[in-house]
């Protein structure tokens, strides 16, 4: 899937994985994972930027807030949009389904990137050239692993078979274990998907392009800065050239048209298998905002007595 390239500032990479965790692992990761991100997040900038120690010191503050409010504001509707997604795979996803589900991640994306987008802009107006350069080698660095996992240099059919083992290994994440029938004609209904990993290594250099331009604004008026990096950020998409937006959108349908397809295809075993991931998806979510809450009232009640002593 092409979702929105959050991978670009790490911070928004780490909180959109919260909400596709169920495209990826088991459901006991997005609790522990979860508590863990302002920890990876720390991490992941520290490889982008090499940042500096007073650097780090302001990241790592701001992320605590944002990772606040994410518990609390943006969990309690991840878990509402996943129990919708439950119900409409309980009676079976249809073609518009998938294509609201897409919809509902790039939705959620967006309103991340816009909370994010003040605390981004001022840390990345703080940047040296060194740490631009720095960026661009970690960038080129993904650029060739992006290449290498998708075979994208080599033929139509070695590009065929990643994609292939990529989607089947999805599948039987969600699903459970498919059968020898059932593989074989997934793998047929993939011939009419479209391969997309050239589109999106293209889009790639897009984005970073875009990126590494906007940050040689930085030392300009820093109201107008931030407003370009709040554009950029949610406005993932805006900068497509015509044909290439045509194309994704083009494959988003035949996409949405093949899980529509391999949903005819499952078993009631492997449908109550998916309806078990989404549920216990949501009941984590429930549970992670519950302990934020949970968190800010022992700190209230904390200051509390502080200020009575």
């Amino acid at each position: 899937m092409n979702l929105p390239p959050a991978s670009r500032f790490p911070c928004l990479r780490l909180l959109l994985c919260v909400l596709l965790l169920a495209f990826a692992a088991g459901c006991s990761m997005v609790r522990l994972g979860y508590g863990q991100l302002d920890t990876l997040a720390g991490w992941r900038a520290q490889d982008y930027f090499d940042l500096e120690p007073a650097q780090r010191d302001s990241f790592n503050q701001r992320f605590v807030r944002l990772h606040a409010w994410h518990r609390h504001e943006q969990l309690p509707d991840y878990a509402r949009f996943l129990a919708e997604t439950r119900s409409r795979a309980e009676r079976g996803l249809r073609a518009e389904d998938i294509l609201w589900l897409i919809d509902g991640i790039k939705t959620r994306y967006g309103v991340i990137a816009a909370r994010a987008a003040p605390d981004a802009a001022e840390l990345l107006a703080g940047l040296t050239p060194a740490q631009i350069e720095h960026l661009k080698r970690e960038l080129a660095q993904g650029n060739r692993k992006f290449l290498r996992e998708n075979r994208s240099n080599e033929s139509a059919e070695n590009r065929r078979l990643a994609q292939n083992r990529r989607t089947l290994n999805q599948l039987r994440d969600w699903v459970g274990t498919l059968s020898a029938e059932q593989e074989q004609r997934i793998v047929e209904l993939l011939r009419e998907v479209p391969l997309t990993d050239r589109l999106r290594h293209e889009d790639r250099l897009r984005r970073q392009q875009e990126f590494l331009a906007l940050l040689e604004t930085r030392d300009g008026d820093r109201k107008t800065f931030a407003a370009r990096m709040r554009n950029w950020l949610v406005n993932w998409e805006q900068g497509r050239p015509p044909a290439l937006a045509k194309a994704f959108e083009d494959s988003w349908r035949k996409r949405a048209e093949f899980h529509a397809a391999v949903d005819a295809l499952l078993t009631p075993a492997q449908r109550a298998h998916l309806l078990r991931r989404l549920q216990n998806y949501s009941e984590d979510f429930i549970a992670l905002a519950g302990e934020g809450q949970a968190v800010a009232r022992s700190g209230q009640s904390d200051c509390a007595k502080i200020a009575a002593c």
